[in-house]
């Protein structure tokens, strides 16, 4: 099981939730959470990875508030300062390359929904990420307006939901062609038949079972292989 941390994000501090292998090391990834907040399914995710072999952290961007009401969730998404946001996800990418457990070959960022978009981003944020994967990216690039051009000899993997348009859908269409021109590697994969959120095994009503088995295990080969 792992453990809730403090790191520094831009003379401020974060809290995260941190999982760590059976080895006792491996490559740092971050693993962000969806609108929610910092809840069990995101620990749980952050164990598995760990379970994998990485050093997995979670960082709480939303700074203690958690709901699973989706009012809430939109209000609290709407109080996400993107530069806090930005902040976060480097003081996480520069902890986990602080620390002595974590083998350092570049940092991981793999997220959800929102964090889907925020761990794409965080490719063109933070040098340290060198791969990043995102699961149904759900926000406009406006809020963000991600130095695409960061990517050059970095790895992106998005995974696409049917319910979202597929990889055809303008925002990942934008990501895409961004990380191309840079000069990076992306792999996009399309998931027939899937809602939105279909990783999410805490919510029966969107969950497929067998579309996550195969998109967890392409990013643990992924983030494996470039980490």
């Amino acid at each position: 099981m792992g453990e809730m941390v403090s790191f520094p994000s831009n003379g401020d501090s974060c809290d995260g939730y941190v999982a760590t292998p059976e080895s006792g090391h491996g490559p740092g990834v971050i693993v962000i959470q969806e609108w929610w907040g910092l809840v069990g399914h995101i620990r749980d995710v952050t164990d598995r990875f760990a379970a994998e072999g990485f050093v997995a952290l979670a960082p709480d961007f939303f700074h203690g508030a958690k709901t699973d009401e989706p009012d809430e969730a939109q209000r609290l998404l709407m109080g996400l300062a993107m530069d806090r946001a930005a902040k976060d996800i480097q003081g996480a990418a520069q902890y986990l390359g602080s620390r002595d457990d974590v083998d350092n070959h570049g940092v991981g960022a793999v997220g959800f929904c929102m964090g889907g978009s925020l761990a794409l981003w965080s490719g063109a944020l933070a040098p340290e990420v060198t791969a990043a994967v995102g699961f149904y990216p759900a926000i406009p690039w406006e809020k963000m307006t991600p130095s695409w051009g960061n990517y050059s000899n970095k790895s992106a993997m998005i995974h696409a939901s049917e319910e979202d348009g597929t990889s055809k859908a303008d925002g990942v269409q934008t990501a895409i062609q961004g990380i191309q021109q840079a000069g990076g590697d992306v792999e996009v994969y399309d998931y027939p038949g899937t809602q939105h959120a279909f990783f999410n095994n805490e919510r029966p009503e969107v969950h497929d079972a067998e579309q996550s088995k195969t998109a967890w295990r392409r990013t643990i080969d992924m983030l494996k292989s470039r980490l």
